[in-house]
């Protein structure tokens, strides 16, 4: 019976290659159905092999777990077969996380590691306790025990170092700082675990460095998260230009293994011919090696080796290794994100750093591009029109949550940029999209409520509707537990509350910016205490408290300057000095100063803060006696109103308006109790907008933004009622 086993090895290998997998699975399982029984060991191998083959091109995941458990009960058996059992237990664990039961994924996990720990097996036995470690890590973390998923993977981080394996000790050094960027405890604590990360990576080899793309990739990420977090956006820029040129040379090097392996094909095919003479096909077999050789230098791995069946095969997409970024070796073999998301989140990182310092163009193209991706990677997952979570895969709920929340990242940034640049139409239409695919998907997007809650009161502010938009602001502060968005939604309604201009509002106004004021030292960076300043310091001003809201815009000034370099921050801070300038009848410094944000103003298209800046200039030129400059002002500002009024005149006829600024939360269709177990069971559900962090560690609920990397401006608090 051996050799018919080996027979229909032999047939579904075959078919395999010729990508007929369900042929392949039909040999496998006649193994498995056979009424004459086979040796176990035979069934065991058999039935790890087909578990593999429908993790890996199916989202049949409870088939695959019913062949791992029968597979592990007969292993019980069996004295030996260390590796077959820690190969059961891997992928075991995997259907466990698929299926979102992570209390039997804990308990196989640990089986595994207790195996591992007494097999004695050498290098071999330390791979898969660093396997096991790494998993169990993962699962801790989807529980919210990040203290439990530090102490796993630095295991394996101790495990890697007795195994004297920088590039694995990479893998865990830096997934150690994933879950310290994403609990932030202690800005030191995340300090020390960067450099560590950086000691480990300048110690590997630079030539084993270039194969090590994955970890590179996760790494810079990382890093770039982390800066961006404490606002070191000069080290954040260099580190952004290193991922796009990592990016773009990974994209190259791809083109030229397609570009090898076509002509390697085509070559290979010239062989098989049977009437080639002695001479052609010695010189065809000398450019084979050649070829084969240039290969193996740009992929790492000899030509004719087979991808392993056990790699984490994260919501069950088949890819190609080529479209992989692998962050560890086999057994381990998982990665972070798919490269196309990882792709994507570049595209992202470029646009939250080019978008503060009004380099649109480029980010318009980085949106589009990202967009794209996303958006071909989820018809691939089966998310077409029409289709609602409820409708998913079970094992693609995950995956989708990846670039689902992606895709919403791109959006709000286009919503923010439109509203910048006062395309109002544009904004609209965004922001209408992110409601829609919220709306679809409303447990796997649940972060995203209190986004679009503050999104929608950004839109409301810029055209002019205040008392809309403080709803909204405040809303949005209700359904988020993050106290840096709680911090931001109040500033947001305070200054719309300013806006608003009688003094009921104004003290509403104090009542929002004092408590923040009160813990503001307590944030990561500087992002909300410059925020705070600004607002705080108009507010001292509408109240002629001039020389403490003097002291108050200056200090916001320069740390907005120094660390964050928003220009559209920036510019509005000028204009407020400028004005309180010229209120204090100190006209040189007010025409110098509201010079300066006339410039920055015009630079990001922003049309009220240039009438804001206007009106000022018209006031300085009165003071100051200037008639021919006042009339000359006055005439462009003219043009301007006309300008703006249009585009509001357009926006407010518009559908969607009155849906965006009504003071009206979403309407979502409540799940029953069924579907949203379902839907809550996928990880997907937990990608945090702090950090797309998503795949390989998650977090156990749905969390709310705190120091968000797609930072909204204080841009759009426009002032123009001031």
């Amino acid at each position: 019976m051996e050799a018919v086993a080996e027979g229909l090895w032999a047939l579904a290998d075959h078919h395999e290659e010729r990508r007929e997998i369900g042929k392949a699975i039909k040999c496998l399982e006649a193994i498995c159905q056979s009424s004459v029984s086979f040796l176990p060991i035979v069934e065991i191998k058999t039935r790890i092999r087909v578990s593999a083959l429908l993790l890996k091109h199916s989202h049949n995941v409870n088939h695959a777990k019913s062949h791992l458990e029968r597979s592990q009960l007969l292993l019980k058996s069996i004295p030996s077969c260390f590796e077959l059992k820690c190969r059961a237990y891997s992928l075991l664990s995997q259907c466990y996380h698929l299926v979102g039961a992570i209390p039997s994924q804990k308990q196989i996990l640990n089986k595994g590691l207790e195996l591992s720990a007494i097999s004695g097996d050498g290098f071999a036995g330390r791979l898969w306790s660093c396997n096991f470690n790494s998993q169990l890590a993962n699962a801790l973390i989807i529980e919210g025990d990040y203290h439990g998923s530090i102490s796993s993977l630095q295991q394996g981080l101790t495990c890697a170092m007795e195994m004297f394996y920088p590039e694995l000790q990479m893998f865990f050094a830096t997934s150690i700082l994933h879950v310290h960027v994403m609990q932030w405890e202690s800005t030191n604590q995340v300090e020390e675990s960067v450099n560590r990360c950086n000691v480990i990576w300048e110690s590997i080899e630079p030539d084993k460095r270039q194969h090590c793309v994955g970890i590179l990739f996760y790494h810079e990420l990382l890093q770039l998260f982390y800066l961006l977090r404490i606002c070191d956006y000069k080290t954040a820029g260099q580190r952004i230009d290193k991922l796009d040129a990592v990016m773009k040379s990974d994209l190259q090097r791809m083109q030229n293994i397609k570009d090898l392996t076509n002509e390697l094909d085509a070559l290979n095919h010239s062989l098989s011919r049977s009437d080639l003479n002695y001479k052609d096909r010695s010189a065809l077999s000398d450019k084979q090696s050649k070829l084969e050789e240039q290969l193996n230098n740009l992929t790492g791995m000899n030509s004719t080796e087979k991808t392993p069946l056990e790699p984490a095969y994260f919501g069950n997409v088949k890819r190609a290794w080529s479209d992989k970024l692998e962050l560890a070796p086999p057994p381990i073999d998982g990665e972070w994100l798919p490269k196309s998301a990882v792709y994507a989140l570049v595209d992202l990182m470029v646009v939250v750093f080019s978008r503060p310092k009004g380099l649109f163009k480029d980010c318009q193209k980085r949106i589009q591009s990202g967009l794209q991706i996303i958006q071909e990677e989820l018809v691939q997952l089966g998310i077409t029109e029409g289709i609602k979570e409820v409708e998913l895969q079970h094992s693609a709920i995950w995956m989708a949550g990846v670039y689902l929340m992606l895709l919403m990242q791109f959006l709000e940034n286009k919503v923010v940029i439109d509203l910048t640049r006062t395309e109002f139409v544009e904004a609209q239409e965004a922001l209408v999209q992110m409601r829609n695919w919220f709306v679809r998907f409303p447990t796997i997007l649940q972060a995203c409520e209190s986004i679009i809650e503050m999104l929608r009161g950004q839109y409301a502010h810029s055209v002019g509707c205040y008392d809309e938009a403080v709803f909204h602001f405040i809303e949005a502060s209700k359904l988020t537990q993050s106290k840096s968005m709680q911090a931001m939604s109040n500033i947001y309604a305070a200054v719309s509350y300013i806006c608003i201009g009688d003094a009921e509002s104004s003290a509403k106004a104090v009542d929002l910016i004092g408590p923040v004021l009160g813990v503001i030292d307590s944030f990561v960076g500087v992002r909300e205490k410059t925020c705070a300043l600004y607002t705080y310091g108009f507010l001292l001003m509408r109240q002629q408290n001039l020389q403490e809201a003097r002291i108050r815009l200056a200090s916001g000034l320069q740390s907005t300057h120094t660390y964050l370099g928003n220009l559209q921050l920036v510019s509005q801070y000028l204009t407020v000095l400028g004005s309180l300038a010229l209120s204090l009848h100190d006209t040189g410094q007010a025409r110098e100063i509201l010079r300066s944000a006339l410039t920055l103003a015009k630079k990001l298209y922003d049309i009220p803060t240039q009438n804001w800046v206007l009106s000022n200039m018209t006031a300085l030129y009165q003071q100051s006696g200037e008639k021919a400059s006042e009339m000359e002002n006055i005439e462009y500002q003219k043009r301007k109103v006309e300008d703006l009024q249009q585009r509001l005149a357009l926006a407010r006829s518009s559908a969607n308006h009155n849906e965006l600024i009504n003071k009206v939360k979403l309407q979502v269709l409540q799940l029953n109790e069924h579907d949203m177990k379902r839907a809550i069971a996928g990880p997907s559900k937990t990608v945090d907008l702090d950090i797309p962090e998503s795949v390989g560690l998650l977090t156990p609920q749905p969390m709310p933004s705190s120091a968000r990397l797609m930072d909204m401006d204080m841009g759009k608090l426009g002032k123009r009622r001031f």
